[in-house]
């Protein structure tokens, strides 16, 4: 039986000898962390909470294949940021596809939600969380899960480069023109307000 305060070798070990309690306790200790990881890239809480149960379903068929010697959240969290990478690239396929069947134009166009002026406070704050997620909708997914991950996420260029699988020098440059692009977006929209 494992036991919970053993670290995440002996979860692993436990479940791989056929205690799937165990799996628990590692999806206990880790599923804050890739809630707010998911949560930053895809911008909404149900795609957050169906990544995030993604990636311990993915994480718990392959946990055979995991190698001892890595740390198990960093295997996750990958796997995490993979998943996410899908979601939105699903919710894109779905935003072309119902554009295109509506071919509306107004329907692209940018909606703020009309916020009460009091407290005053209260409704920039929620302007300035609009604008940030219009300009974040322009990334493409390498752009925005890398710029979170930097970000919002405060993760070197070497961890980047590893959670995307691509170099440190293409990870670098996709924070980079996420940045641009993020600011060439906020740049756009406060001229039009």
């Amino acid at each position: 039986m494992f036991n919970m305060g053993q670290n995440d070798g002996a979860a692993i070990g436990a479940v791989l000898a056929g205690d799937r309690d165990a799996y628990g306790e590692l999806v206990k200790r880790h599923s804050r962390m890739l809630f707010r990881l998911a949560y930053r890239m895809t911008g909404n809480q149900a795609d957050a909470d169906d990544v995030v149960q993604d990636a311990f379903l993915r994480a718990y068929q392959k946990l055979a294949t995991f190698e001892s010697r890595a740390d198990f959240g960093t295997w996750i969290y990958r796997i995490a940021v993979h998943c996410a990478l899908d979601r939105l690239a699903k919710r894109r396929a779905e935003e072309v596809r119902r554009v295109s069947e509506e071919n509306d134009p107004e329907q692209d166009a940018v909606q703020v939600p009309d916020l009460s002026p009091s407290p005053e406070r209260l409704a920039m704050s929620a302007e300035i969380a609009a604008l940030h997620e219009v300009a974040m909708r322009g990334l493409s997914p390498m752009e925005r899960t890398a710029f979170v991950l930097r970000h919002m996420e405060d993760r070197s260029t070497e961890e980047i480069a590893a959670a995307l699988n691509v170099t440190p020098n293409t990870a670098k440059q996709s924070v980079y023109r996420a940045v641009q692009k993020v600011r060439h977006r906020l740049t756009q929209l406060k001229v039009m307000a």
